[in-house]
């Protein structure tokens, strides 16, 4: 497929499995992730799909689970936060890959004098993650992720960095989006179903790649060069092509 592909995704259906990420994919990105505000339209969408799809919704975020509980209100769904690392079955029950609270605390000390040299940059702090955002400086990109992959080396003990927009992650080796769709697809109400995965980012292609493996449907929001099948243009494209689920 032509990486830069505009092809639109075929009409969904109730008893597909959808697996939606978050930020830039339901909701426009801000720039910190703490001044995201979910609108009453989207809840109201997200659950109408949740239900008439059979339970068969799940979100795969960056974020944390407590995070994205506390932006759904009293909305319960199946909840894969921080790139997988932590997940929450349709059942209830959690699942967690943690990273060594060592490595982690000796990069987050390592990150202190940087952070306040340059008050750009943002260290987000999701528990089994570091997060480095540079939305507010641009001009730090490349030094923020020299710096992370400087520290990762130094720790040296399984961990990873995972590239978004603006944003430079630390992370345990091993566990991505796509292993959480994985986990998913194995545990009803998922499994024997045609799995959908939507994202805008970087941190999106593993979750596109195990649903392309499956013979899915893929669809990336927005510009640049994807492995995605299929493409939607922002936002608004997303949540209208999801309601069209209501329509079947």
């Amino acid at each position: 497929m032509n990486p830069r592909s505009r092809t639109l995704p075929p009409a969904p259906r109730v008893e597909w499995a959808f697996f939606l990420d978050v930020d830039g994919t339901l909701l426009e990105i801000a720039d910190k992730p703490s001044a995201v505000r979910v609108d009453l339209e989207l809840l109201e969408l997200i659950g109408q799909v949740y239900r008439m799809s059979g339970g068969a919704l799940a979100l795969v975020s960056g974020r944390s689970i407590s995070d994205l509980e506390g932006m759904l209100g009293a909305l319960r769904l199946p909840l894969a936060g921080q790139h997988g690392l932590e997940r929450r079955d349709a059942a209830g029950r959690l699942w967690i890959h943690a990273a060594p609270p060592a490595a982690k605390c000796a990069i987050k000390e390592a990150l202190r004098p940087v952070l306040a040299r340059h008050p750009g940059l943002l260290l987000e702090d999701k528990g089994l993650t570091l997060a480095l955002h540079y939305r507010q400086a641009p001009h730090l990109a490349a030094y923020a992720h020299r710096l992370m992959q400087r520290l990762m080396n130094e720790v040296g003990c399984g961990l990873e960095l995972q590239k978004g927009k603006r944003v430079v992650e630390l992370k345990p080796a091993g566990i991505d989006k796509g292993t959480a769709v994985a986990e998913y697809l194995a545990e009803s109400p998922f499994s024997n179903r045609h799995p959908v995965f939507i994202g805008d980012d970087l941190n999106d292609e593993h979750g596109f790649a195990e649903v392309n493996r499956l013979d899915g449907t893929s669809i990336k929001v927005g510009p640049g060069a994807s492995c995605a099948r299929f493409r939607l243009a922002n936002v608004a494209a997303v949540r209208r092509w999801l309601a069209d689920t209501l329509k079947g």
